[in-house]
């Protein structure tokens, strides 16, 4: 019997080749894929920076991980970086060697998203040690390689691994997806955050 998890290893290892990442940890959506980010940066009590009008679940990824939101009228297209740190939104991007080396990138594979899985995400990085804490991170602390009775689990983590069932479609969505894809343009929909009163409690 083939193990289930493998189909998972593979859409991580053809998305990494496609993108041009040397790793990559598959989550179950976007917002939680930079939830993680902030969590691995330990972002808590600084400042990080992201554009006004964005998805709403970007500011509250990065408030519940202790973060300082600041809103900035700042332009994008397909992508923006969550300032100062190496944490990349691309859940409007999905093109060939797209990988920004020394970044961690979130990609979404939400309906509405390039690869239309309809529920998932991913982490690009070329960062061994990110990648081996992030893996942890999606999966309540624990090493996926070692029995649940054996693994010395000294992190938190999060139940927010993908399914067999939502990798397998996106392989078979990847195999018939173009070398060269262009960004989706910012949702029109996209409100200014700053109106959320949760943005603004500090």
């Amino acid at each position: 019997m083939i193990n289930p998890q493998i189909i998972v290893e593979m859409f991580e290892a053809n998305m990494a080749e496609y993108t041009g990442a040397k790793y990559a940890v598959a989550v179950d959506n976007c917002t939680n894929a930079i939830r993680m980010c902030c969590d691995y940066f330990e972002v808590k009590g600084n400042e990080v920076r992201i554009p006004k009008r964005t998805y709403v679940s970007v500011a509250q990824s990065i408030k519940q991980a202790g973060g300082k939101l600041v809103l900035e009228d700042r332009e994008w297209k397909g992508i923006y970086s969550l300032n100062p740190y190496p944490i990349i939104d691309a859940a409007k991007r999905l093109t060939s060697n797209m990988y920004v080396p020394g970044n961690l990138i979130c990609l979404s594979f939400g309906i509405k998203k390039p690869l239309k899985i309809g529920k998932g995400g991913m982490i690009l990085t070329d960062n061994l040690n990110a990648y081996k804490a992030l893996k942890r991170l999606r999966w309540s602390g624990r090493t996926e390689t070692t029995p649940y009775s054996m693994d010395a689990i000294h992190d938190m983590g999060y139940n927010s691994y993908i399914t067999p069932e939502w990798a397998a479609r996106g392989l078979m969505l990847l195999s018939v997806y173009p070398e060269h894809a262009e960004d989706q343009i910012e949702d029109p929909d996209y409100r200014d955050i700053s109106e959320f009163m949760f943005t603004q409690k500090k």
